[in-house]
């Protein structure tokens, strides 16, 4: 147990991850289109200030920017050859945030997919995802995580791709996929698939769960779904802050710091140990979060009616596992910017 995050489960019933990375860029001045890696190097005192918005809020765990930070993705703007540099630094100003908190904070290198779909639907091998995500695990391990963070996956094969690499790199990790498309990842994963495949790694992760979907609702039932197979691995909800909204030439995020208060403790009592926000979830929100978290006394597994009552609808009818519910069709799709 010498991982700064294994430290801390061990002391604590849940831990407070932080939230949007891209909303906030975006509330910063960055473009869209424009990759928020580079602001690792072009605008450092950016970065640090997103960082320590999410530490002064309460958050226990802080991701790098380095989402789109592998070899795939930088490649859209020409700088595919600087993935384990940009990664590094990401982390880098991460643990100089960390350091100065004055209390255990986790750095949590981001590694985000690759944008690419895996052969023979596609041109991805599995070799090649390895090697992507080494490089990259590499740069955030140089920096300083203290783990790394695979985040949105979709098809399993890219999430065993990272936990081998994950591997290479000699690093702790957690591993979140998005569940978006009525209960599955867009690559059909459901809930209790995901828990067989974490399961069954060579390298397991440290936690494992699922971020950013459709919404905190959704998420919610994902975890519940979790929590049903009875793994004692510790669960990571990373829910959107509601859904998105376009107003006045941007896209808003209609979840309010007090629903987010209310999914947090949902989230808790559903099973999750890893708590935290992802699209549209601003340092106000976390605020928001922790303090409920820190006030409410702990319930039981919230029942479906009830977090739709506390949070507002499910996106469809089942959570991907019934017999009724078919898998989505696999087709390549735009890949999601973290928050």
């Amino acid at each position: 147990m010498t991982d700064a995050l294994s430290r801390l489960l061990a002391t604590r019933d849940w831990l407070m991850a932080d939230g949007a990375t891209g909303t906030n860029l975006f509330n910063m001045g960055l473009t869209s289109g424009d990759a928020p890696e580079m602001w690792n190097e072009e605008h450092p005192d950016r970065i640090t200030k997103l960082y320590k918005s999410a530490v002064d809020a309460g958050s226990d765990i802080f991701l790098t920017n380095s989402f789109g930070g592998n070899a795939s993705r930088l490649k859209l703007h020409g700088a595919e050859k600087r993935a384990r540099e940009l990664s590094r630094i990401s982390a880098e100003l991460g643990r100089n945030v960390a350091d100065k908190s004055g209390r255990t904070v986790v750095v949590a290198g981001s590694v985000g997919p690759t944008g690419e779909i895996f052969a023979p639907m596609g041109p991805l091998t599995h070799a090649v995802a390895v090697e992507i995500f080494h490089e990259q695990a590499e740069g955030l391990k140089e920096g300083g995580a203290d783990v790394l963070w695979v985040e949105t996956i979709s098809a399993p094969e890219e999430y065993r791709a990272a936990a081998e690499a994950f591997a290479l790199a000699g690093m702790p990790w957690c591993g979140t996929m998005s569940f978006d498309t009525a209960g599955r990842t867009m690559m059909g994963t459901t809930s209790a698939a995901m828990v067989e495949m974490v399961e069954a790694l060579p390298n397991p992760p440290l936690g494992f769960g699922a971020n950013c979907g459709t919404g905190a609702s959704d998420l919610l039932r994902t975890v519940l779904g979790f929590a049903a197979q009875g793994t004692e691995r510790p669960i990571i909800a990373k829910g959107n802050a509601g859904i998105p909204k376009y107003h006045d030439g941007h896209i808003h995020y209609d979840g309010t710091p007090e629903l987010m208060a209310e999914y947090a403790v949902l989230a808790r009592d559903a099973g999750a140990r890893i708590i935290g926000g992802c699209c549209g979830t601003m340092p106000d929100h976390l605020a928001h979060m922790r303090e409920a978290l820190e006030t409410r006394p702990r319930g039981a597994r919230p029942t479906l009616d009830l977090i739709t009552e506390k949070l507002g609808a499910f996106s469809s009818a089942g959570d991907g596992t019934g017999e009724d519910t078919a898998a989505p069709r696999r087709s390549r799709r735009s890949i999601k910017r973290d928050g």
